[in-house]
């Protein structure tokens, strides 16, 4: 069994009342998914409060992910998906459609707040969360990461346009992420800890769901050869390794079909 990585540089928290954002698994078989993120990522997991079919996984005592087995219920595709926190579902919804995008569910009350599923004007699905309760979740231990994100898209500049109109990113407003165009990519950073790349070049029409326009979800992990040699024990398999400054970043496939990445990169930046 491996875990993730407590040495990686921090990042902007994904747990946490003020955290951007929340990564949650839409798969098919709740139990299937435990088993095997238990085994490769050393997570655990706890009933969640949106019913029989939630659990949230945890490293240590800090919920790090949801896992959601509704894929066939609201016919929404098995994958990792962000949620981004926004002040009004509604508001940032219809900003969505007036900028070419979909909403394809939502916004619905879940819980302690209202999400949205939708995609982006070149088919990347993600979402959005509006907090309506406070949150009892503790933020993520200072100098830790437990997951960042990257945006494989066609334009990057085009991307970053989009998702800053939706999520007032780079507005000035208090407490907005930041947006840096560094090399052929854009960083995201939130309260100066970087989130998200967005990386020109996917191709919308492609076979390849991994050349196809998709947020990817990371984990960064302590020992990369044997988190993939754990994933392949236990059903996934290897789709891509990609080694570049900083780095090797590894997608996998986890049994029931979700892409995900893990990698030994110390930053997103």
């Amino acid at each position: 069994m491996t875990g993730s990585d407590p040495r990686t540089a921090s990042a902007a928290p994904l747990t946490g009342p003020a955290a951007p954002c929340w990564v949650t698994l839409m798969t098919r078989n709740l139990e299937t998914a435990e088993r095997f993120y238990a085994q490769v990522l050393g997570w655990s997991f706890r009933p969640g409060r949106l019913g029989a079919d939630y659990a949230v996984a945890y490293r240590g005592e800090v919920p790090v992910a949801g896992v959601f087995a509704v894929s066939s219920a609201y016919h929404v595709a098995v994958a990792w998906t962000p949620y981004f926190a926004v002040e009004d579902a509604d508001v940032a919804a219809a900003r969505v459609r007036e900028r070419s995008g979909t909403v394809a569910v939502g916004p619905l009350t879940l819980g302690k707040g209202r999400g949205v599923l939708a995609s982006d004007r070149d088919g990347a699905s993600f979402g959005l969360w509006e907090r309506t309760e406070a949150s009892a979740s503790p933020p993520a231990p200072a100098g830790h990461a437990h997951a960042w994100l990257r945006l494989r898209t066609r334009d990057a500049f085009d991307a970053a346009i989009f998702y800053g109109e939706v999520l007032d990113w780079a507005s000035g407003r208090p407490g907005c992420c930041d947006v840096a165009y560094e090399g052929d990519e854009v960083i995201v950073r939130c309260g100066g800890h970087p989130l998200a790349r967005i990386s020109s070049g996917a191709v919308e029409a492609a076979v390849d769901p991994v050349v196809r326009p998709h947020w990817q979800v990371q984990f960064p992990v302590a020992d990369l050869a044997a988190t993939v040699s754990a994933a392949e024990r236990h059903g996934g398999a290897l789709v891509e390794e990609r080694t570049g400054f900083g780095g090797t970043e590894v997608t996998l496939r986890d049994p029931d079909g979700a892409l995900f990445a893990v990698t030994d990169v110390r930053s997103p930046a």
